[in-house]
């Protein structure tokens, strides 16, 4: 809550921690803790892109869908050479079943990067 200056209060050190502690929370399966403390770290740092990957991985993880693809797409507008991001909204737009937009993006990911779980959901071969 910012206080009369307009501040947050928040402190650097703060939201690393709290970055810190939202990768364990998706590590132990606590996506929705993870979002938590990641909405304070982005309303902060609205530009951090590795907290809002991180924030969409869990909202991927919780099933939130659509939060998780509008976080996707944030990542790739400013890192449209992310082959975990085009995977992972990949991943999103399957379980959406928005399979043209999934192959799309899962073929980017397969050329950004040739790791074999990217070029296998690829399917150059179809």
């Amino acid at each position: 809550m910012p206080d009369s200056s307009g501040s947050t209060g928040r402190s650097p050190e703060t939201d690393v921690i709290d970055f810190r502690a939202a990768e364990q929370l998706l590590a132990a399966r606590d996506p929705r803790g993870a979002v938590k403390l990641l909405d304070g770290v982005i309303a902060a740092h609205p530009e951090n892109t590795a907290a809002r990957l991180l924030r969409a991985r869990a909202f991927f993880a919780a099933a939130q869908l659509r939060p998780a693809e509008l976080e996707f797409t944030i990542v790739l507008e400013r890192e449209p050479d992310n082959a975990f991001a085009h995977f992972a909204l990949a991943r999103t737009y399957e379980r959406q079943r928005r399979p043209d937009q999934a192959r799309r993006h899962f073929r980017l990911a397969a050329a950004l990067d040739p790791n074999p779980q990217y070029l296998k959901a690829a399917r150059f071969d179809s």
